[in-house]
């Protein structure tokens, strides 16, 4: 309908699927995320033998088992950016659906592998953590409401959107996991501010962050004593915080050299949340700035094509979807410089996990379909006719 009324560019009939993917798809941002995995088998090469030596395995275990989920999480991007917006949304209301029951389920049958928080599944030959499959899932599924809720006589979107929202926060910091229930509150605040929401509304919902994360500070001992690592002036240098904060500053500018970092046998978690302090030890700030501009590249494109979109859903979907992974990426990085309390984050595409990688190759899968050129126009095109009207 959209394209009867506005005109539309000149559509290829029966154009293949392939080449149709090839000349539609953001090429910049998906060579952005395949240089970012591929730094990640990199810095795995570096950071994850002395764990490996450590738990009986060979040399690389865990590089080949990240190669073989990246492999995975390569091949789901592809197939979920060839989707249409509509298929997209189906497949996420399904994932949610889904990783929504898991996540009811995980304090019954979940398992925490002795870090203090039930956030996984074991599986033996693997563990599956249902919340990085609940974020895309949940992002979608509430840009679907927000963009009825502004429909002529729609549902009241909004007000489900924030509901979902609470349940699935109060669900994460029960594990606990405060990062990932803040990174979810985050994407839903960002699709509500572009869905027009009013600022007063948006500083009371800072304000009530602010109030539910004092009660956390005072009824969770997990949640405080990362607080109080944070505001301590002095870092315990045997505490991964200190060992992560030292690896950096002895990295300087060019690092210290491939292999000749020390930090990969004191952190326990060298490959997963503090992958950046390897990589800068070894490789230097060189290396980090390049993974920040890959990032940043990723956000930017992806929102400069979706401010010219039409369709609401996209827009909404598109943009909660972009700016998750890259304020993920940016917390990972903040924990390792103490610019931010430990989240136990991943850094996307380049830390060790099965879920995070496969489950980030889905979301950036999502938003690529929703960021390829699509023949109705850009949102442009229907200004500049209302303008001349």
């Amino acid at each position: 309908m959209t394209e009867m009324v506005y005109g539309a560019a000149p559509v290829r009939d029966g154009e293949p699927i392939l080449p149709k993917w090839w000349r539609t798809i953001d090429m910049w941002s998906m060579s952005c995320i395949l240089i970012l995995f591929t730094i990640g088998l990199l810095l795995g090469l570096a950071a994850s033998p002395p764990l490996a030596a450590k738990n009986g395995f060979q040399a690389f275990h865990y590089v080949q088992r990240q190669a073989f989920f990246g492999c995975f999480a390569l091949i789901a991007m592809m197939l979920t950016s060839m989707m249409t917006p509509v298929m997209v949304r189906r497949l996420a209301v399904l994932g949610f659906l889904v990783t929504f029951v898991a996540l009811l389920f995980l304090p019954f049958f979940g398992t925490d592998f002795g870090k203090g928080a039930t956030r996984w599944y074991s599986l033996g030959f693997a563990s599956l953590q249902p919340s990085e499959f609940l974020k895309p899932g949940f992002v979608v599924v509430a840009a679907w409401m927000l963009a009825a809720g502004q429909e002529l006589n729609g549902p009241p979107g909004r007000m489900w959107s924030f509901i979902l929202c609470i349940m699935i926060v109060f669900m994460l910091a029960l594990q606990p996991d405060f990062g990932q229930a803040c990174l979810v509150l985050f994407g839903w605040g960002v699709m509500y501010f572009v869905a027009g929401a009013p600022m007063l509304l948006l500083v009371g919902m800072a304000g009530l962050v602010v109030l539910a994360g004092t009660l956390a500070y005072s009824s969770s001992e997990h949640f405080a004593r990362r607080i109080d690592g944070f505001l301590s002036p002095d870092v315990d240098p045997t505490t991964q915080l200190g060992y992560a904060t030292n690896a950096i500053r002895e990295g300087g500018l060019f690092g210290v050299g491939v292999g000749e970092g020390e930090v990969k046998w004191s952190l326990p978690d060298a490959h997963t949340d503090f992958i950046i302090a390897v990589a800068a030890e070894e490789y230097g700030l060189i290396l980090v700035l390049v993974i920040i501009a890959l990032y940043t590249v990723v956000v930017v494109r992806s929102l400069f094509r979706l401010v010219r979109e039409r369709d609401p859903f996209i827009r909404l979907a598109g943009t909660g979807l972009a700016c998750t992974f890259g304020v993920q990426a940016m917390i990972n990085m903040g924990v390792a410089v103490r610019l931010l309390p430990a989240k136990g984050m991943t850094l996307p595409f380049v830390s060790y996990g099965g879920s995070s990688v496969i489950a980030s190759g889905i979301a950036l899968g999502m938003l690529l379909a929703f960021t390829r050129t699509r023949p109705q126009g850009e949102i442009s095109d229907l200004l500049g006719r209302s303008r001349s009207r």
